[in-house]
C-alpha cells in the first residue's frame, strides 16, 4: 500500500523487527496503514512505537506489542481468530493480513468504538472483518469454535465462555492480571484445561463489562 506515510511505516517495521521471528508479521505491519486507525490530532505520531489514545479511555497498542502478540499467536492462513477488544481496529487489520479478513471476528464493548472500527476497517479494504458490540467476556459463540483468541485488554483470568469457544488444541493469548499484568499464552487441552506459558510483564487497559 503506497501512501505519504510509507517511509514512516517502513521505519516502524525496522524498529520492531528484532522483537519478532515471523517475517509474515513484519509484512502485515508494513501492509496496514496505522495512521488511518489513529485519531487525526495524533496522526503525526502514528508510526511511533508507543500506544496512543483513541478516545473513550482506550488506546491503540504500541506497534511492537501488536507484533509480539501476532508472533506468539502465529496464526496460519485460513484459521479462525477471535479478538476481544476491537478498539480502533488496527490489531484486527494486522490479524486479517495473517489469516484472511473473513476469518477475523472481533468483539468491542463500546458501541461507538465498534461502529467507528467497522467503518475504518472497511475504508482500507478490511470490510470482511466481523465486528460486534458486546461484552467480550461472553466471546462470540455464533462463529465458534475458533482456532485462536487474543485479548487487547487485561482480564483477571481467561473468561470461561471464551475458553469454551476455542477448539481443542487451540490457543489463547491475553494480558492476565488486575494490577501487575503478564502476557499469558495458553493451549486448550482435550479435557478443556489450559497449558500456560508466560511471556513477561505488560501494561494494557483493563477489560470492561461483566
Amino acid at each position: 500500500m503506497s501512501d505519504s506515510y510509507e517511509a514512516e511505516r517502513e521505519r516502524m517495521v525496522r524498529t520492531v523487527a528484532p522483537r519478532v521471528d515471523d517475517h509474515r508479521v513484519l509484512e502485515a505491519l508494513e501492509s496496514v496503514p496505522r495512521h488511518v486507525f489513529v485519531p487525526p490530532v495524533r496522526r503525526d505520531r502514528a508510526y511511533e512505537d508507543r500506544p496512543l489514545p483513541i478516545g473513550d479511555g482506550q488506546t491503540i497498542s504500541a506497534p511492537h506489542m501488536v507484533a509480539i502478540m501476532a508472533d506468539v499467536l502465529d496464526p496460519e492462513p485460513g484459521e479462525s481468530v477471535l479478538e476481544i477488544g476491537t478498539g480502533c481496529g488496527y490489531h484486527a487489520a494486522v490479524t486479517a493480513e495473517l489469516v484472511g479478513e473473513e476469518n477475523v471476528y472481533s468483539v468491542e464493548y463500546s458501541d461507538d468504538l465498534a461502529e467507528d472500527a467497522r467503518k475504518r476497517l472497511a475504508s482500507v479494504g478490511y470490510d470482511g472483518v466481523s465486528v460486534r458490540a458486546s461484552d467480550g467476556r461472553e466471546g462470540w459463540a455464533e462463529h465458534a469454535p475458533y482456532d485462536a483468541v487474543y485479548f487487547t485488554c487485561a482480564a483477571a483470568t481467561f473468561p470461561s465462555p471464551v475458553v469454551e469457544q476455542v477448539r481443542s488444541g487451540g490457543q489463547l493469548l491475553a494480558p492476565i492480571g488486575t494490577g501487575f499484568q503478564t502476557l499469558v499464552e495458553a493451549t486448550k487441552r482435550e479435557d478443556g484445561n489450559l497449558d500456560r506459558t508466560e511471556h513477561g510483564g505488560v501494561r494494557f487497559v483493563e477489560m470492561r463489562g461483566g
